[in-house]
């Protein structure tokens, strides 16, 4: 007897693997695994396509501002400028006309300075200029030049430059975290289609066989009945077991065809294209250590840095909401040196120095309030982003504890549903031969046929929801227990 159960183990173990391969041989439909659906779901799912645009925006935001940090060339040209005036000379207090014909360049070299916040340029300004007065009745032509190297440095203040480049790197690294995140998000949604496919994949498999199975019994019935051993009541009850069973394959048909449908929209593949999943329903017992689970996902958890880059981006509000209405300055630094002349030669002949010193004070007096109550606000605001941090590593600390229960309540169910199915299918073997000697009635025989096909449906979706269970471990801690590795959707993020 245990030499028989063993047989019947193998043999439904043999059946359960070779499902996937009865469906290639029969349907001749496309195959694919669950790697290859998220490639096809990375590339073509509209989501993933604007979180990809918004990664592209903030990288190239922060390559903007990188630049705009090198020292930055500029040249201005007017070739040519006429004017001509008549206007109250206060100065002789008579009528002057006045006739001016110029034309000049202007080149600029601007270097910003990111550890002072401070802006040093060279500008150099050439030209010529043809100059006629009614008062002198003379004319001055010739070139010029004046060049200068500036100074210009905010006292007194926040740095706005460092600043406003901090925010852009922590938007570019809340934009690689966002797209981290959706990735997972995408994988949870693709493997949960793809595991319903599968489900419904198993469902017609499981039944296909109980209509063949009926057909045989519905074959043993009528012979019985054509040689008169059975009564044709039991034929009756035989038809319509054979329909019902019928009947269910073919609704299981269309809901796998359904099934199908969805999943195609999931990962953006066409609907005139057929597939078939291929999915690795294996299940071996992982070993979950719940402490290192959870120290994994408050250590690697992408949404508690984005918590983290909020408070951040908070502190940078109340920095700039401390410089309104504030004491600042500015200094200002010019050296230079003026020439010109009637030839260009000689524009240096006799120089000028210029030379200029400004320093401007920004003194407030009176605001009514409205900057110790912004400050207020902007603090209120950071401590609402502290409490939001604490409630995140709340919520990933439970929902991790949760998933190590249900996973060991799943390999429970895991053990149960697969000797459900033994126990299941010796039942129907044992009671198939007793229909066949006319112990049993057609009736008792489809609620074992019925039996069998609720627990092969039932081990199938046990191994599904631990599956998606580990999946979901695996999503909620960034390690893979499965592969005992972390996973870095970041760095394969930066990678790419």
């Amino acid at each position: 007897m245990k030499q028989r159960f063993n047989v019947k183990l193998r043999r439904l173990y043999l059946l359960l693997i070779l499902f996937p391969a009865t469906f290639i041989i029969s349907f001749s439909q496309k195959g694919m695994t669950i790697d290859e659906a998220m490639s096809i779901a990375e590339s073509n799912s509209p989501t993933m396509k604007t979180t990809r645009l918004s990664l592209v925006r903030s990288q190239e935001n922060l390559n903007a501002q990188n630049a705009a940090l090198k020292s930055q060339f500029s040249l201005s040209v007017n070739p040519i400028g006429y004017s001509q005036n008549r206007s109250f000379n206060e100065l002789i207090s008579a009528w002057n006309s006045t006739k001016t014909t110029e034309s000049f360049g202007t080149f600029t070299i601007s270097q910003p300075v990111l550890l002072t916040d401070a802006n040093i340029s060279l500008v150099n300004k050439f030209g010529y200029k043809d100059s006629y007065s009614e008062y002198s009745g003379a004319t001055n032509k010739g070139f010029s030049n004046n060049l200068a190297l500036n100074l210009n440095q905010p006292l007194f203040t926040y740095n706005r430059t460092k600043l406003e480049l901090k925010e852009l790197q922590l938007a570019l690294e809340n934009a690689k975290l966002s797209y981290a995140i959706q990735l997972l998000s995408l994988e949870k949604e693709v493997t949960t289609s793809f595991y319903d496919v599968y489900q419904k994949q198993q469902s017609l498999e499981i039944s296909r066989q109980a209509y063949e199975n009926m057909q045989k019994s519905y074959e043993v019935s009528r012979n019985k009945v054509d040689a008169g051993l059975l009564a044709r009541e039991e034929m009756f009850q035989a038809e319509l077991n054979l329909a019902t069973t019928k009947s269910d394959f073919e609704n299981s048909q269309v809901s796998f065809e359904n099934s199908k449908d969805n999943f195609k929209i999931v990962i953006g593949m066409s609907l005139y294209e057929d597939l078939l999943v291929l999915p690795n329903i294996a299940v071996d017992t992982v070993k979950v250590d719940v402490a290192f689970a959870i120290d994994q996902g408050l250590d690697n958890r992408m949404e508690l840095r984005q918590r983290k880059i909020n408070i951040e981006s908070s502190e940078f509000n109340l920095i700039q909401t401390k410089a309104l209405n504030e004491f600042k300055g500015n200094l200002g630094l010019s050296v230079g040196l003026f020439g010109d002349n009637e030839k260009f030669g000689n524009v240096y002949e006799t120089p000028t120095n210029n030379e200029s010193v400004s320093l401007s004070l920004s003194i407030p007096l009176w605001d009514w309030g409205e900057r110790k109550s912004r400050i207020k606000a902007s603090e209120a605001s950071i401590e609402s982003a502290n409490i939001a941090f604490e409630e995140e590593q709340n919520d990933i600390i439970l929902s991790i504890r949760k998933i190590y229960r249900n996973l060991l309540n799943l390999q429970n169910q895991i053990e149960i549903a697969r000797q459900n199915v033994v126990n299941a299918q010796l039942a129907y073997d044992l009671n198939l031969e007793k229909y066949k000697n006319g112990d049993l009635t057609g009736m008792d025989l489809n609620i074992y046929q019925n039996q069998l096909s609720e627990k092969k449906l039932s081990y199938t979706n046990s191994l599904i929801s631990y599956k998606l269970e580990l999946l979901n471990l695996k999503i909620q801690t960034l390690y893979d227990f499965e592969k005992k590795e972390p996973v870095s959707p970041v760095m394969t993020l930066n990678k790419k």
